[in-house]
């Protein structure tokens, strides 16, 4: 192949005075650029920023926050052993801090736990979870420890193969104590006696590893186990630590009901932590602490500490417990009495899933009874797991003993719709303080606080069970009445409150706050058409007293419906109440809900609207039966939850 000459042009040198003149110049001008560029200030949160230091992929396959996986359940032990690891070190970030996630960990669908992958997605997901990439947690990685806060499990089964993963990948390094600590409330019963009969995945999978590495003797066990429970107090199931796992089930089957009520979680921490630490290290074994509960536990004031002595101790959490209640601290488990076969609503604690409540505990005629899912789990119990390492394994919704609006309807949210509203896991402390130093969100705090029946029994209104009886009806009647009008003067105060901050909002960087703000200046509008209509129904029953229809029936019940009575002059002279900016109230109010359905599509917000709008905002009074013998439930010994 024939290629033409190169042509060289000979260019004829500059003199030396010209080439430096050039460069003189061109220095000046790049030290004019550079110090203009100085001046400009590129604003961006903390938090962006951080994502993108730590970033592999685009922000737009990303999340902002931790999230959860789902782990399907598997029940048979298995033939090999792999690692997985659960937590993570960062350099530093603290509790509610928003650490990205650069990787989601998900066990394939299989019969057993046979050769479990890791699969990097960020497809569709579940549940609003808080998951970050894996770590070992041991003492050489440094930073501050990070767990896993919502890892989604569809029951003890998947979440014991898990916990066997965890305590496998905990081993490789050095052998490990772990602490069985179980709540010993009557609804726990039936978990507890599924936990038992499933431990042999557990153990069979860890003996595995110990005949591969060809440990036979009792000093040359790799994992230690020990049963301990707690209620008002902590007790311990087992002499001593053991590596037999028949002697861990039957320390399971020596758990006793705690008469108090009362779930002492992070005593039990500290319990635990007191009397293993200096045991673990003198064996120079890992210390873990397994804790298995419905509840949120009653002694949230000693959380930090019960975080720190974890700490101390280098010992994570992990955590099996249940969704917690949307804003609310309550939820209800039915319980059915020996002696009547009646059935019971026990209160037990189960949230809120924030430091403090961010919903109207309020309903509009009494403290709330639904069960909402928030997605996430209680707040104590997540910050645990979160600050020690560890993980918060979140059970199936469906519980055949909790009661209440919600109980049957799904209780995962997708991570995608939820990402935005995750919430603060920082301390109590700095929560309130934040919170303090920001009018919009305090605004909502002051009408959950004042609007709160737990802590004002005139905002407790009687909704079941008025009396046929003409006389005692009306003495019913009169005492909700006057309780009525008072709440309807309190919304309107927390209207006028959350109008004074309403230009703020566009101005509010958390959508959280946006949507607790959204859904709760309807509801208390709602609420306030609500009472006047309870007004009107009272008055009217107390001019006609009807009876009941079906001889059968013995009492009225207040029942929540879509059409609205019209009241007669006497009757808006009786309430004071102007009927036509009452009216334009529920038409702002429906207005409202739809924005908030609109607005935050698929969250827990959404979902309460949708309830508020489809009970409807009505009031009338309906015949029903009630049972004569819930008038002897002082022969009863209802237990404590």
């Amino acid at each position: 192949m024939d290629v033409d000459p190169i042509k060289v042009t000979r260019i004829s040198p500059k003199p030396a005075k010209s080439i430096l003149s050039g460069l003189a110049f061109s220095f000046l001008i790049h030290g004019l650029m550079l110090l203009a560029m100085s001046f400009v200030v590129f604003k961006m949160p903390l938090a962006q920023l951080q994502m993108i230091v730590d970033s592999v992929i685009t922000p737009e396959e990303r999340t902002q926050e931790e999230f959860n996986h789902e782990v399907e359940e598997s029940t048979a032990a298995a033939e090999t052993v792999n690692y997985v690891a659960g937590a993570v070190a960062t350099g530093g970030g603290m509790g509610g801090d928003g650490s990205p996630a650069v990787a989601q960990q998900k066990l394939d669908s299989a019969a057993s736990l046979k050769e479990p992958t890791v699969n990097v997605s960020f497809g569709n997901m579940n549940m609003p979870g808080l998951k970050v990439i894996s770590h070992d947690l041991g003492s050489g990685s440094g930073g501050q420890v990070t767990g896993d806060i919502g890892r989604v499990v569809e029951g003890y089964g998947a979440a014991l193969g898990q916990m066997t993963l965890e305590l496998l990948r905990l081993m490789r390094e050095q052998r490990v104590l772990v602490v069985w600590l179980f709540d010993e409330s009557d609804s726990m019963k039936d978990d507890q006696k599924e936990i038992r009969e499933r431990f042999y995945k557990v153990y069979e999978e860890l003996g595995l590893v110990q005949k591969s590495e060809g440990k036979h003797k009792a000093s040359d066990e790799t994992l230690l186990s020990t049963v301990m429970s707690f209620g008002k107090e902590t007790h311990e199931h087992t002499p001593k630590p053991t590596a037999n796992a028949e002697e861990i089930k039957a320390a399971i089957d020596k758990i006793q009901i705690d008469e108090s009520g009362l779930e002492n979680i992070c005593a039990a921490i500290q319990n635990v932590t007191k009397k293993y630490t200096e045991l673990a290290r003198k064996q120079k074994r890992k210390l873990v602490i397994i804790i298995v509960s419905d509840e949120s536990g009653d002694d949230g004031n000693e959380l930090e500490e019960a975080i720190e002595s974890c700490r101390r101790a280098k010992a994570p959490v992990y955590i099996l417990g249940h969704y917690s209640v949307f804003g609310y601290p309550f939820a209800h488990v039915r319980w059915i009495d020996p002696k009547y076969g009646l059935h019971h609503w026990l209160p037990i604690n189960r949230g809120p899933e924030t430091p403090e409540p961010e919903c109207l505990q309020f309903d509009g005629l009494h403290a709330r009874w639904d069960v909402f899912s928030s997605g996430l789990g209680p707040y104590e119990q997540v910050r645990i797991a979160k600050q020690t390492g560890g993980i918060f394994f979140m059970l199936p919704g469906n519980e055949d003993n909790l009661t209440g609006v919600g109980t049957n309807e799904e209780r995962k949210y997708d991570l995608l719709d939820m990402k935005e509203y995750l919430p603060d896991l920082s301390s109590r402390q700095s929560y309130i303080k934040e919170r303090m130093d920001h009018k919009f969100r305090e605004a909502q705090w002051h009408a959950v606080a004042a609007l709160n029946p737990h802590k004002d029994a005139e905002l407790q209104m009687q909704e079941h069970w008025y009396s046929i009886e003409p006389a005692v009806f009306d003495e019913q009647g009169g005492t909700t009445f006057k309780r009525a009008v008072r709440a309807m003067g309190m919304l309107s105060e927390e209207v006028r409150v959350l109008d004074s901050v309403k230009k703020l909002r566009d101005k509010e960087t958390s959508a959280r706050w946006r949507a607790n703000y959204d859904l709760m200046h309807a509801q208390l509008l709602a609420y306030r058409v609500r009472l006047f209509q309870l007004l009107l129904s009272l008055d009217q029953h107390k001019k006609k007293h009807p009876a009941p229809s079906d001889p059968k029936n013995n009492g009225w019940n207040i029942v929540r419906v879509k059409e609205l009575l019209e009241p007669d002059k006497e009757q808006i002279k009786q309430t004071k109440v102007d009927f036509e900016e009452l009216k334009r109230q529920n038409d702002m109010s429906i207005h409202e809900f739809e924005a908030v359905i609109e607005n935050h599509p698929r969250t827990p917000w959404a979902r309460r609207a949708r309830f508020e709008l489809d009970c409807g905002f009505g009031m009338k009074f309906a015949e029903g039966f009630h049972d004569p013998r819930y008038n002897n439930v002082k022969d009863i010994k209802i237990p404590k939850q």
